[in-house]
């Protein structure tokens, strides 16, 4: 309950709590789990499939859920069995931490503590997404995410790497997050304009004083702090 009303800032009451999809998702995938690791398989998934209809949520009752997860609306979040989530993890709705339907026994990924999967990102595969890790929206992950990373794109890329502890949850932040494409554009037209000026085109004090005026505001350029 605390975990709700610290990371949303639309709920204006306790009682709203009980309005959430997801505080009920997790409060029955807790009872089905019980009965899961006492090997009471149907009555786990009886519990299971009820719970996705009336909230849209679908919780593996074999998953190992940590403490502190938000799940926030919720609807379409796909959580598969032997996937592993960590403490105070924050996931959107449309999420999916799936399997690639080829891989037997551990076969849905592990992810670490204080990480966020914004909207409509595909985790897929037994790899793990390292703690304090921001996934971008719509991204679609295949492999490893080292810690305090961001990935973005479709399969998804390691955009940003940090040693700073920043943990997502703080911010909530969905939408600034670096543009691999935009960065290779960027390149590219620097590139077209340093053949440019060997053709006899712009000269190149005038070229670096324009690359120093992008980059200085450039959102991508890694030399700026955050």
């Amino acid at each position: 309950m605390q975990v709700i009303k610290d990371r949303d800032p639309a709920i204006k009451s306790s009682m709203e709590v009980f309005l959430y999809p997801s505080f009920h998702a997790i409060y029955r995938y807790r009872i089905a789990h019980w009965f899961y690791k006492r090997k009471r398989y149907f009555l786990a998934r009886w519990i299971s499939q009820r719970t996705v209809r009336k909230t849209g949520i679908e919780i593996h009752p074999g998953a190992t859920i940590g403490h502190g997860l938000f799940i926030d609306h919720g609807h379409g979040v796909v959580i598969g069995e032997t996937a592993i989530v960590g403490d105070n993890v924050t996931i959107y709705q449309g999420v999916t931490l799936g399997g690639t339907g080829k891989e037997t026994g551990k076969r849905h990924p592990t992810i670490g503590n204080n990480v966020m999967i914004s909207a409509g990102a595909k985790i897929l595969g037994s790899f793990t997404v390292g703690d304090d890790s921001k996934i971008g929206a719509g991204s679609v992950v295949l492999r490893e995410v080292p810690p305090n990373s961001t990935v973005v794109g479709i399969p998804g890329r390691v955009v940003k790497r940090s040693d700073r502890k920043v943990h997502p949850q703080d911010t909530m932040d969905q939408i600034h997050l670096p543009d691999p494409v935009r960065h290779e554009m960027c390149k590219l037209d620097i590139r077209m304009r340093r053949l440019e000026q060997r053709l006899g085109g712009i000269g190149e004090e005038e070229l670096e004083r324009l690359e120093q005026e992008r980059c200085s505001v450039c959102p991508d350029n890694p030399e700026l702090e955050d």
